[in-house]
């Protein structure tokens, strides 16, 4: 009983296990400082309308809690080695250099991340936002791995000049893949169309709105909402409509009255005109026509020609609506009526 007392008195008051525990007490109370000084950063950045502060403080305190478990953890265990003769001294450094360096790679990505998140929040084009986020996010990745490497040992100019052997056979390998590649980049610098545009194809069966443009595929859900994946090449080679980046939308009817009518269709006209050049949905700013076209088998034909304010498919047709249904009123009250077709009847007498 006494020895084993003795020997715990003597583990007690071992300086290097004493001061093994003051480092893993004092990293402690440091991961709690870091902690509620982040707490109050969250708490002052929200009351900005920046940005920047609260992308910073979002991505950091994670990888700043970490970090300091990291320096206190591997400290303690260089001194333990050091003091045991221990081979993993040695192993330490590089581990800890690699550590820090994904945590760093780990705030940078969760930094891009969160401004990408902000700056579509606040209005800013989706597809140019998630475009950059993904180069900077691989940027980032690249670098850290090429940092780790070199820190075990690998030569970098030896990995880069393999890379560009190596490139160009997988560039043939993958030709097809790297079409892709270059298409989806094409579409993010060219940008005949973003996430949310409605587009369509008149050389292939492709209308749908935009859900997401990748590296390899452009994600479009159609109006029946069948999620269609197209490849990126394909854009290299087909015209694409975007019905989205309209100013107006066109209205193009033909009416016709009865030839009995004919000399109300002037009136008709004239009123016609005058309705659209007053109504508050169309652009008198635009193309206005509305003039007699012809003369029909059965109808005196006239025909409007006119655009509305709105780009809105829905609301579109609501105005096209309203418009018919005062040009069917302008109509009757003229006393004429809308033609449709007639056969005469010549009965020869013998």
């Amino acid at each position: 009983m006494n020895d084993s007392l003795h020997k715990l008195d003597k583990l007690i008051s071992d300086p290097n296990l004493i001061l093994v525990f003051s480092l893993i007490f004092f990293t402690a109370v440091c991961s709690f400082l870091v902690r509620r000084v982040f707490v109050q950063l969250e708490k002052q950045s929200q009351k900005t309308a920046n940005l920047w502060d609260d992308a910073f403080v979002g991505a950091a305190k994670k990888p700043a809690n970490w970090l300091i478990w990291l320096i206190g953890i591997t400290w303690t265990a260089q001194i333990m080695a050091e003091n045991t003769g221990s081979a993993l001294e040695k192993l330490i450094d590089p581990l800890r250099f690699i550590s820090v360096v994904g945590l760093i790679a780990f705030f940078l990505t969760r930094f891009i991340s969160q401004i990408e998140l902000a700056s579509i929040k606040n209005g800013g084009d989706v597809t140019t936002a998630n475009a950059v986020g993904k180069l900077l996010r691989i940027s980032v990745a690249i670098t850290a791995a090429l940092s780790i490497l070199q820190t075990l040992g690998f030569s970098i100019s030896g990995i880069l000049a393999f890379g560009g052997v190596g490139g160009i056979a997988v560039g043939f390998a993958a030709k097809d893949l790297l079409a892709n590649f270059f298409g989806g980049l094409m579409i993010y610098l060219d940008r005949p169309f973003a996430v949310g545009d409605w587009i369509r194809s008149p050389d292939r069966e492709i209308e749908g709105t935009v859900e997401s443009i990748g590296w390899r595929l452009t994600s479009i859900r159609t109006f029946d909402q069948r999620p269609l994946y197209i490849p990126n090449s394909v854009f290299a080679n087909i015209a694409v409509e975007n019905p989205s980046r309209m100013d107006n939308r066109r209205i193009f009817e033909k009416i016709g009255v009865r030839y009995t009518d004919a000399n109300r269709v002037s009136d008709i006209v004239d009123k016609v005109r005058k309705m659209l050049i007053e109504h508050e949905e169309i652009d008198s700013d635009q193309t206005l026509i509305v003039n007699l076209d012809s003369f029909g088998p059965s109808a005196l034909e006239f025909f409007i020609y006119v655009h509305t304010k709105t780009i809105d498919w829905i609301k579109y047709h609501e105005v096209k609506q309203l418009v018919m249904l005062e040009i069917i009123d302008i109509v009757e009250k003229s006393g004429a009526e809308f033609a449709f077709p007639t056969s005469t009847l010549h009965i020869v007498q013998q």
